[in-house]
């Protein structure tokens, strides 16, 4: 009963000192932050659009580039000369014809086109050159003449070419002087850009997904839009049109039309154009909505903290009560020692004092664990000094027996001295585990050419090597098995006691491919592979010798590689047996 009524005691605090408090703070604070979020929200989108409004400048530029480029060409000026004879306008359109083909190998320039009077060369081509007529009626003409020679940008407007289908562009224009008479107008450069160019880098944005954006004049003329009855429009709210053109950029909140929106705008440098985006207001209250719903989750987990930091008072109180004890058990430990608590294991009641008790004796325990440890490691230090002095002993010893044969002139016992040397140093390898694959093969070698010396004539044996197998490892000491055992327990059993070695290396995928074959006695096929299962120190292939080599092998390389790789048998009983090893290129 008395469990109960306080857990109800502690509800009751919780909902009177947290939970009406932090509900009435929640309230006010998301009433004063969805007024700043839509402030930052709103911020947010206007830096979006500036940074559009960079990538616009980028293309329009570059666009501005090409036109600069063919505008300062001096076969153009030859080209629009009125005393250029045929001749030199055959010569200028030459380069005229790269400049174009040039500039719209830009992926922003759709098309370039040279406007100019009717007697020059090629004038009514319609593709890239047209005649000075076919452009008056334009309604950006005029403005293009009173530029006088600055790049005008006209607005999107649907052009028809001969050789594509139409297409909404934008046109950097611009007049050409005749060189000649600098007061005559003797063409127009046109380079247009495709509207769709613009459009993807505005629907990148994700700006808004029931807003609209578009591009317009200062005075409020729309240059672009995915609306298309909209181009060459004014914008009907005045309250835009007074603010489009009295700063670069901004946020202009529309509260009172039918439709409540936010106008967001910036500057496009290159055009001279505003950037505008009109986002509805539900759109904008959306987003807030979803970031107050995650700060009051945010605040109920705060509110959840401190309910548990009120339980944490609670069990303070405890821990203080159980922290007295140990400070108990503490001292007698100082004033006792640790030893004095080795006959106390039971007698206690308390199960704090038991559990101290026992960590004594499993510090007692790992202490003496971690001194045998040390001096396990201190042996095996030891050892490992030992067998790098063993091997220099055998080294230079076996040196020393081969002066004196040779000094003796006893030269078959003189390369077998050398070759066991060779032998050891090969197998021992300076303690790795790995070796290179022509050390293996080399200890391999060097076997063999000791036993034709301890078996003269009764055995021969070669390689085949495949190229570039040098850099790869294998384990050490997994070759030499198997020609062992290929040779004394394939060949040397055979009625003649004669064969044929032979050792082969091949790259295989990813894998590398070993094979040891000989023309021995060999073996049944059940046989050779029951010896790869598990070791049969008793089986005799004629009588004598043991399996134990193949099934370590087999064991080691699977240790090293995996189960997918290790020993293959294939033999024949009287035809000899071959061996494969298969493990991963290293």
């Amino acid at each position: 009963m008395k469990g109960v009524m306080g857990v109800r005691s502690w509800l009751l605090a919780y909902i009177v000192f947290i939970l009406i408090p932090a509900s009435i703070l929640l309230h006010a604070y998301t009433q004063k932050s969805s007024q700043i979020l839509e402030e930052e929200v709103t911020y947010t989108m206007l830096q979006t659009l500036k940074q559009a409004s960079i990538n616009l400048d980028y293309q329009f530029d570059s666009v501005r580039d090409k036109s600069n480029t063919i505008f300062m060409n001096p076969k153009l000026h030859q080209y629009l000369s009125s005393t250029a004879t045929v001749g030199q306008q055959m010569d200028s359109l030459k380069e005229m014809r790269y400049l174009v083909d040039n500039a719209q190998t830009n992926p922003n320039v759709f098309r370039v086109r040279l406007f100019v009077n009717g007697n020059r060369l090629y004038a009514g081509e319609k593709i890239n050159f047209f005649t000075l007529d076919t452009l008056r009626d334009r309604p950006w003409f005029q403005q293009v003449r009173d530029a006088g020679g600055t790049i005008l940008w006209t607005g999107a407007y649907l052009e028809s070419y001969i050789d594509t289908e139409s297409t909404y562009v934008f046109s950097g224009a611009r007049i050409l002087r005749d060189p000649d008479d600098y007061e005559r107008i003797s063409g127009y450069l046109l380079i247009d850009v495709a509207e769709k160019t613009i459009e993807h880098i505005l629907t990148k944005m994700k700006l808004t997904k029931e807003g609209h954006i578009y591009l317009a004049a200062p005075d409020g003329t729309i240059k672009s839009s995915n609306e298309k009855d909209l181009l060459g429009k004014t914008l009907k709210s005045p309250e835009v049109l007074e603010v489009l053109g009295q700063s670069d950029e901004g946020i202009i909140p529309l509260m009172k039309d039918k439709n409540p929106r936010y106008v967001i705008y910036t500057h496009v440098h290159s055009t001279g154009w505003l950037l505008v985006a009109e986002v509805p207001k539900a759109e904008i209250t959306s987003r807030v909505i979803a970031l107050n719903q995650f700060s009051g989750v945010a605040t109920l987990f705060g509110v959840t903290i401190l309910f548990l930091l009120l339980v944490f008072l609670l069990l303070a109180v405890i821990v203080r009560g159980m922290n007295r004890r140990i400070q108990t058990v503490i001292m007698r430990i100082r004033r006792e020692g640790i030893d004095s608590l080795d006959d106390r294991i039971g007698t206690s009641d308390t199960l704090l004092e038991n559990s101290v008790d026992h960590l004594i004796h499993r510090v007692h325990d790992l202490m003496e664990e971690t001194y045998r440890s040390k001096v396990q490691e201190r042996e095996a230090q030891l050892r490992a000094l030992q067998a790098q002095i063993n091997p220099h002993f055998l080294y230079n010893t076996l040196d020393t027996i081969n002066w004196i044969a040779i000094g003796r002139k006893a030269h078959d016992i003189s390369q077998m001295i050398d070759g066991l040397a060779k032998y050891f140093r090969l197998s021992l390898n300076k303690g790795r585990d790995f070796v290179s694959i022509s050390d293996e093969l080399n200890l391999a070698k060097v076997y063999l050419e000791i036993q034709q010396t301890r078996f003269p004539k009764s055995f021969t044996f070669y390689f085949a090597i495949d190229e570039d197998l040098d850099h790869y490892l294998m384990p050490k000491l997994t070759l030499q098995p198997l020609v062992e055992n290929a040779l004394l327990h394939g060949i040397r059993k055979s009625k003649g006691k004669s064969g044929t070695i032979q050792i082969r290396a091949c790259r295989d995928g990813e894998d590398l491919l070993l094979s040891v074959t000989d023309n021995g006695i060999g073996m049944e096929q059940e046989l050779a592979d029951s010896l790869l299962t598990e070791p049969q120190p008793d089986l005799r292939s004629d009588g004598e010798g043991s399996s134990y080599g193949l099934y370590n092998v087999n064991e080691r390389i699977k240790l090293f590689a995996g189960e997918a790789y290790g020993l293959s048998i294939r033999s024949k009983l009287g035809e000899g047996t071959t061996v494969s090893v298969r493990f991963k290129i290293e």
